[in-house]
């Protein structure tokens, strides 16, 4: 049952209207001045607000501001015994559904309700959709509980408050792009744009289009001004995936964004002025590509405010059987199959893999792995080849498994020596042996050399 609160001030006036909505089946609350309504809306869940503009405590005008900014769902018709053009026109800036004059247009009060209900209701559902996405791209909905990504995640966390630029660092497959999201939506531009792209998939050409726009006459084709994702993304989020890629004139463009908030489209003289946040992400060494001569030293201080490095999944191999999990219940339902479980062998699989292609190739393994199973546990023998040829290590010419003791310690061992690009004595500190130990064991198991 729809719910109405009638504000006027006239007893003979409020009681009408109240019987006139009763008798169509809304549950109908009064309220005699704006105190006593802002009371009624605290502690009821109204759809519409019929109010008179003159009220002994206030415009009925002002009071729709009030309630559109705290109840963006009601929808408000304004009532008057007088209208005005001034106040019609203001009434609507604020956010009224509607204004009417009393007496002429009693005819219109109900189905002008109804309507305003039917706009209600869509305003609920848009903010409970709302809603799920900011769910779905919050800190929150990020999957781990590593202690490298609990660290990435707090600093998240801490900018995301601010409005500085951030560069997040990591791999390919890390998830830099939901990550930036997360910040997005944690931050004060959450109810505007966020509008990604990726640097690395369009040509330079369009590449300064996708970004800055043109005007009618630039180029051949373009024959109406289009704009860019930095004007369409105003006063939100502007997300560069791999900035390393950028072409450098396109880059020199990208640092007058920053400096000044302004940058020229494509054929125009005039620029263009936006207020932005801008997260850029990359997998490239920027250093480096500064000493070589491919991405600007000052545009890389501009967008190295703020620096957040995304783990890798071999480093957050505690993470992989919650994620695991996660994309086993989505597959599951997108397959069409009961698969709720998934074994300690496919599991131990999963953990010893490198993961060159990190949250990305875990994501499609699972997926892999979901089609090729019958029953309702993930067993190893879906996985691919090669994880099944990693779960075998030959020891003195005997194949073992990487259950058994030897096999885990090779694995254990060619990890530390990866993690410290094969120092051998910082590898035989870090495993707490002693150095001759060490090279008897990689004497073993024919690992190093």
């Amino acid at each position: 049952m729809s719910k109405i609160l009638v504000i006027d001030d006239e007893e003979k006036i409020r009681t009408l209207l109240s019987k006139i909505l009763s008798l169509e089946g809304f549950e109908v609350f009064q309220a005699s001045d704006l105190a006593n309504a802002s009371k009624r809306l605290e502690y009821s869940e109204v759809d519409v607000v019929v109010c008179d503009v003159k009220l002994p405590d206030g415009s009925g005008v002002e009071y729709v501001k009030k309630i559109k900014e705290k109840y963006s769902t009601i929808e408000v018709i304004l009532l008057t015994a007088f209208g005005n053009i001034p106040d019609g026109v203001q009434a609507i800036k604020n956010g009224a559904f509607d204004y009417i004059t009393k007496g002429d247009d009693n005819n219109k009060i109900i189905p002008l309700v109804y309507k305003a209900i039917e706009k209600a209701s869509l305003n609920r559902r848009i903010s409970q959709l709302e809603k799920q996405l900011g769910d779905r791209h919050s800190f929150d909905s990020i999957i781990g509980h590593s202690k490298k990504l609990k660290l990435s995640i707090d600093a998240g966390k801490k900018v995301a408050a601010t409005d500085a630029t951030v560069l997040l660092t990591g791999e390919t497959g890390t998830g830099k792009e939901v990550f930036a999201n997360a910040i997005h939506n944690a931050g004060k531009r959450s109810k505007h744009n966020f509008i990604a792209i990726n640097c690395s998939a369009f040509s330079k050409e369009l590449l300064e289009n996708e970004l800055f726009g043109h005007k009618a006459g630039a180029f051949t084709g373009a024959v109406k001004d289009s704009k860019g994702i930095f004007e369409e993304a105003n006063n939100g989020t502007v997300f560069l995936d791999e900035i390393g890629e950028m072409p450098l004139d396109l880059q020199a463009k990208l640092l007058r964004v920053l400096e000044s908030g302004e940058f020229l489209k494509v054929g125009d003289n005039r620029p263009t002025k936006i207020d932005v946040r801008i997260i850029a992400a990359t997998n490239r060494d920027l250093v480096k590509e500064i000493e070589n001569g491919n991405f600007r030293e000052d545009l890389y201080y501009r967008i190295n405010i703020f620096t957040i490095h995304l783990p890798p999944l071999r480093e957050r191999i505690s993470d992989i059987e919650d994620l695991a999990y996660s994309f086993l219940k989505k597959f599951s339902v997108k397959a069409d199959k009961k698969i709720s479980q998934i074994s300690p062998e496919y599991l131990e699989s999963l953990k010893r893999h490198p993961w060159k292609g990190n949250i990305r190739e875990l994501r499609n393994i699972i997926e892999r792995s979901i089609i090729l199973t019958d029953g309702d546990v993930l067993q190893a023998d879906s996985l691919p080849h090669d994880f099944q040829f990693e779960d075998q290590q030959i020891v003195k010419g005997k194949i073992l498994s990487a259950f058994e003791l030897a096999g885990a310690e090779k694995v254990h061992i060619q990890k530390v020596l990866n993690y410290t690009n094969g120092n051998k004595t910082e590898t035989a500190r870090l495993l707490n042996i002693a150095l001759t130990t060490l090279y008897r064991k990689l004497a073993e198991y024919g690992l190093g050399s």
